[in-house]
């Protein structure tokens, strides 16, 4: 089924798909090339996507992968899933983020996505009253 009043559901400005998922640039992009793959159905979360769509999915990760080392020629990447607005997920349909990392696009990446976002790091060493 598609949302008429999800974002994700009617989103047309595609640059990959396969039958069951489809991926387009974030307009939020965290890193150059920044790109969502989710299903064309809708389903809330990742944990809601059916087994063939999570493969299609997959499948189409690994496309998107292939077109931004062309495109743009990284030198990393890292894969994301938000699951629920407790995990940050914003817009509830399920999605993937894979986002490319480049060389020198912070000084220390190890820790991976926690180095991208300065205050989610200094919020992890901040203890909560």
């Amino acid at each position: 089924m598609i949302e008429a009043d999800c974002v994700f559901c009617q989103k047309s400005e595609i640059v990959l798909e396969n039958d069951l998922a489809k991926a387009f640039w974030d307009i939020h992009p965290v890193r150059r090339g920044h790109l969502l793959i989710v299903p064309k159905q809708h389903y809330a979360t990742y944990f809601d996507v059916p087994a063939t769509t999570r493969q299609a999915m997959d499948d189409l990760t690994f496309q998107a992968k292939a077109l931004l080392d062309e495109k743009f020629a990284p030198a990393g990447y890292n894969i994301g899933i938000n699951v629920d607005a407790a995990a940050g997920q914003t817009v509830m349909h399920a999605h993937i983020h894979l986002i490319p990392r480049y060389v020198g696009d912070v000084k220390d990446p190890r820790g991976g996505i926690r180095k991208m976002i300065p205050r989610a790091v200094r919020r992890l060493g901040t203890k909560r009253k």
